[in-house]
């Protein structure tokens, strides 16, 4: 073979591995995306008018694009992250221990907002003469979904605990499917009270969007691990590092932080874990809403 025609060959070969490696990189550039979602425990559009400014502020810090994509339920929340088609999703502390079972262990809590440490349900109604839990029996009340944490299972828990069984003491029980949903079936007396999430209820009331002269708190229940962000296991660790970095550096002292902060109704977000989950897994169980 002539010097020219080897050099040839061996210009071509050199640009065959050259592409071959660029074919090789090329699925790692494809995800420069980040596909966040979130439990539709309030409207489609207050979700995405709350995630807009926090979606911004990672783009900047992890250099990629973040895409918001809401979903129908909590049930496809779960399911988009455990089939990859979601990346990172703020799942409520039931709905993390159900994407935990339904992926064998495949997902990560990264961070949680400081309130999630102990946050609270509350109940409400417009009724004079319901004041304690007990006053609920053989009346109507409505849980948000099925799936909430803050709007079912912790509230049916602290029913359960004191000696009151939803589905055989009350008169009926409905599922409004959003915190603000309940509100809004309690306030129209479509049932006679409502449990939903405190954070949730102090917006609504400070943006004057219920009656406080008609509806209010009857019962507000002691504090549990809820809320957080959750990613696959199978993240990279640099990009896992990045993001929760990236939540840790928001703070209050700066215009943008603070603007972020108060949409997310958090004073900061804090690293959190898999065992914080724990109490709210055996809950579940108890109330015989995930296997034993």
């Amino acid at each position: 073979m002539s010097h020219s025609a080897l050099s040839t060959m061996k210009s071509l070969l050199c640009a065959a591995l050259s592409a071959g490696l660029m074919l090789a990189s090329a699925p790692s550039l494809a995800q420069r995306v980040l596909r966040v979602s979130a439990i539709p425990d309030e409207a489609p559009t207050e979700l995405q008018r709350k995630f807009k400014p926090l979606g911004e502020y990672l783009e900047k810090k992890l250099g990629m694009k973040v895409e918001f994509t809401p979903v129908t339920d909590y049930a496809a929340s779960v399911e988009g992250l455990i089939n990859k088609k979601l990346d990172m999703v703020w799942f409520g502390g039931f709905t993390f221990v159900q994407a935990k079972e339904r992926s064998k262990g495949q997902v990560v809590p990264l961070v949680q907002r400081a309130e999630d440490e102990k946050f609270r349900s509350v109940f409400i109604t417009t009724a004079k003469d319901i004041n304690k839990l007990d006053d609920l029996k053989g009346r109507t009340l409505s849980f948000g979904s099925e799936s909430s944490t803050s709007g079912h299972l912790m509230p049916r828990s602290f029913l359960l605990a004191a000696k009151i069984d939803p589905d055989s003491d009350l008169k009926r029980v409905a599922y409004s499917g959003a915190h603000d949903a309940t509100v809004a079936a309690v306030a129209g007396g479509k049932v006679d009270a409502g449990a939903l999430n405190i954070s949730v209820w102090e917006k609504l009331v400070g943006e004057k969007k219920v009656d406080t002269q008609a509806v209010r708190v009857f019962y507000t229940t002691p504090g549990y691990y809820d809320y957080n962000w959750t990613v696959r296991a199978d993240m990279p660790p640099e990009l896992k590092k990045k993001i929760s970095d990236a939540f840790l550096a928001l703070s209050a002292d700066t215009a943008e932080g603070k603007a972020i902060l108060d949409l997310q109704r958090a004073s900061k977000f804090i690293p959190t874990k898999a065992e914080n989950y724990a109490a709210i897994e055996a809950a579940a169980k108890n109330a015989g809403l995930l296997k034993k």
